[in-house]
């Protein structure tokens, strides 16, 4: 608690920290559960709306609380330090939602309609843009996933694949190649349309409880005006804030990995010694190397969050440092997990004790977007520029 209270600044920072705080007690004890059954539990779900978690990113004239990137991040921390797989997942809806509450991407009346059911029926919506063949949009690469237009309506084909929360989603955002036109369009389709289908493919190492399998579209028909975004030309990449969920959430496993390993330390006693090993002198090394990578990490991530809110006329220039904040988190939240599972030794392995899930989940951080390489390379050019 001490560490979190050097992050918090105000009172409403303290009951949105509390809100968070108290679904992650809740859905801490369905981890393990989650990470079996490789789906998002329901009951998580349920306990998210109880707290109106899923309108926390909308304008307030929806029902929301308008929260800030700071604030979202605070949050997002807290909750994944309870499960980290729900906290990645619900992040994709809050940040899919600040998106459009704040750049205004859809036509007013489509937005409204969205808005309204996310704030008065906690409404789950994601955006599905991943491809077998195409990987990460963040490549470049068209997608296989059509839609042609018939009168006053598009029929779309295709899968999509690490589709988060697929089977619980009460909207699709997904794109396709809109054929007769060669461009790139956005397609809101609610989950009652016939010819969609989840196919469970999401048998994965690390956050498992995102439930991100493939999602089957055949011969969907949507109407005309579900069409939301279109991209005629590719856009020149924008910085986004809200990705920073991202890093966020790995910080909230590692920050719960400290915690665990802390309380370990103090109260495992091998007979080989007359004291805990909190007292040995290579384990209280590796805390203090522990929390030097958390703390350098997060206040690096909130220090550009607080950036990102107060100056919002500077956000054009933050590409690199939001980038670089989501590299050294998750590579932070890896070395941080591991030097925990150093210090718990073998029985750290075991799936009696949390650490071999906290080591299975940031790893999967290494993979979301933006990418190591893209990253360095973007420094790079921007360096040598």
């Amino acid at each position: 608690m001490q560490m979190d209270q050097n992050i918090i600044q105000t009172d409403r920072q303290q009951r949105l920290y509390e809100k968070a705080e108290r679904v992650a007690e809740k859905i801490k004890q369905r981890r393990k559960q989650a990470d079996e059954q490789a789906k998002l539990p329901i009951e998580n779900l349920a306990d998210l709306r109880d707290e109106q978690y899923l309108s926390l990113t909308l304008p307030k004239e929806y029902s929301g609380e308008a929260v800030s990137l700071y604030e979202m991040l605070v949050m997002q921390e807290k909750l994944a330090e309870g499960d980290g797989a729900t906290a990645l997942s619900i992040g994709w809806h809050l940040g899919v939602v600040k998106e459009l509450s704040e750049e205004k991407l859809w036509e007013e009346k489509m937005f409204d309609q969205i808005a309204t059911e996310i704030g008065n029926q906690q409404k789950l919506i994601n955006r599905a843009a991943t491809e077998p063949a195409t990987g990460s949009p963040t490549r470049g690469g068209m997608p296989e996933t059509t839609a042609v237009r018939h009168a006053d309506h598009y029929v779309i084909n295709g899968r999509k694949s690490f589709t988060t929360m697929a089977e619980v989603l009460d909207y699709y955002v997904i794109t396709a190649t809109i054929e007769d036109r060669n461009v790139v369009g956005s397609f809101l389709l609610p989950k009652e349309l016939e010819g969609i289908k989840v196919e469970k493919t999401w048998d994965t190492l690390g956050m498992r409880g995102t439930g991100s399998d493939d999602l089957i579209l055949q011969d969907v028909q949507v109407p005309a005006e579900n069409l939301v975004e279109v991209a005629d030309q590719p856009k020149k990449p924008a910085p986004k804030g809200w990705l920073l969920h991202i890093p966020a959430c790995y910080l909230g496993v590692a920050k719960a990995a400290r915690d665990d390993v802390i309380e370990f330390a103090k109260n495992f006693q091998p007979n080989s010694l007359n004291h805990p090993i909190s007292e040995v002198e290579h384990v209280r090394q590796k805390i203090g190397e522990i929390d030097l990578k958390l703390i350098h990490a997060r206040y690096f991530m909130y220090s550009i969050a607080e950036k990102w809110d107060l100056y919002p006329e500077q956000r054009n220039h933050l590409m690199n440092e939001l980038a670089t904040v989501k590299i050294v988190a998750t590579n932070s939240a890896n070395e941080i997990v591991d030097l925990a599972m150093r210090i718990v030794g073998g029985r750290g392995l075991s799936k009696t004790m949390p650490f071999e899930q906290y080591y299975r989940d940031v790893r999967a951080g290494l993979h979301n977007p933006p990418m190591d390489d893209m990253v360095t390379q973007m420094l790079a050019k921007h360096a040598l520029s």
